[in-house]
């Protein structure tokens, strides 16, 4: 009888065993495919920084520099604004309370109250 309650308690760790296993590797796929999409996400970063870049250069030759400093300091303005509202959007808080983590498709009043504020 002893022998059988022994067998049956490692049955079941070499099930948990295997449970675990399979966690694991589903961890393992799910990381492997998040650092795929950060890596795809900081290369678009950089080619969208670059064609920035050219475009400022660009507008830096056709126009003298104290107008282009005022489209600057009001792009970065407009710009951060427009991330976070795009941020709102894709849904993710932008509040510092729940700042970067999931909406899950319900409205915040933090966020809209600094989406509202940033825009005023």
């Amino acid at each position: 009888m002893k022998d059988r309650n022994f067998l049956d308690t490692v049955m079941e760790f070499e099930l948990q065993l295997e449970s675990l296993q399979q966690q694991y590797n589903d961890i393992k796929k799910y990381v492997a495919h998040m650092v795929e999409e950060h890596q795809a996400i900081q290369t678009e970063n950089l080619h969208l920084r670059r064609r920035l870049e050219e475009l400022l250069s660009n507008d830096n030759n056709t126009s003298n520099v104290s107008s282009n400093k005022e489209k600057v300091s009001l792009l970065d303005i407009g710009e951060g604004y427009d991330n976070l509202a795009r941020l709102y959007q894709e849904g993710f808080h932008v509040c510092h309370v729940h700042f970067g983590s999931s909406r899950k498709g319900e409205d915040c009043l933090f966020c809209l109250s600094f989406l509202n504020k940033q825009n005023g």
